[in-house]
């Protein structure tokens, strides 16, 4: 058997010292995806797209590739010899794969998209490097606590107060002036306010049109989206509208 793949070789990058680093790391994850959860439950209550699944698997990842650069020593089973600095090919990676997660995100109107698996695939990418400085253990941590977050944390964040939100498109009337609070009280009515900093009004030919988005006052309304729907229509001078969901 040729010297590189003898039984010693190979155990050493199952030593101590190396299985001490890794228990380490795994302490450092586990305290970054706690606070990376609670920094997204805050968007996630606001009814924001990046919630906890996203801000907890970018922590997630983030920590584990910067808690492995203190033990570079041990890389490689702590007896390769590094010819060159690991750095630039490890950001290298990094950033080709943002390009590749950036690719998956999709915004239409108010609502964006994929920001949860565009950040599962920069975890998979720190998976990939824990893989190839030999930190094996590490790496199956980070690959089982992220596979948890995508499967698991959507049904916490279902079960947690939260606040959804809506994306409100009117069409007025020609030489029709909206009244704001007119709309604002129709939706307070359906348990509904309007977001601070959601306005967009475009004119054309003295023809009004309101683009903004409505936050819940309550995690679970009785009122559906037709319902919201019906309602807008008895805004005076409203001739077309639309509503969806929105995460932004």
């Amino acid at each position: 058997m040729l010297t590189f793949l003898s039984q010693s070789s190979l155990e050493q990058y199952w030593s101590l010292h190396i299985v001490e680093a890794n228990i380490i790391v795994f302490f450092n994850l586990l305290g970054a995806l706690g606070l990376g959860l609670l920094l997204g439950y805050e968007r996630s209550y606001h009814g924001r797209a990046a919630g906890m699944r996203t801000y907890g698997l970018v922590c997630l990842a983030s920590a584990g590739l910067t808690a492995i650069i203190g033990y570079s020593d041990l890389w490689f089973g702590g007896h390769g010899q590094i010819a060159v600095n690991p750095g630039p090919i490890i950001q290298g990676i990094i950033t080709g794969v943002g390009f590749l997660g950036a690719g998956v995100i999709m915004k239409e109107g108010y609502s964006i998209s994929g920001l949860t698996t565009a950040a599962s695939i920069w975890s998979a990418a720190v998976v990939g490097i824990l893989v190839g400085v030999g930190f094996y253990m590490s790496a199956m941590l980070l690959s089982l606590m992220s596979a948890v977050v995508m499967m698991w944390v959507s049904k916490l964040e279902i079960w947690l107060p939260s606040r959804h939100a809506i994306a409100i498109k009117l069409t007025f009337q020609p030489k029709c002036t909206p009244n704001e609070d007119e709309i604002a009280k129709i939706l307070m009515e359906l348990d509904y306010e309007i977001a601070r900093g959601s306005f967009s009004v475009n004119t054309n030919n003295s023809q009004e049109e309101w683009n903004f988005s409505a936050v819940a006052l309550l995690k679970h309304t009785t009122h559906s989206i037709p319902s919201i729907s019906r309602h807008m229509r008895k805004i005076e001078g409203l001739e077309n509208s639309q509503v969806t969901f929105a995460r932004n």
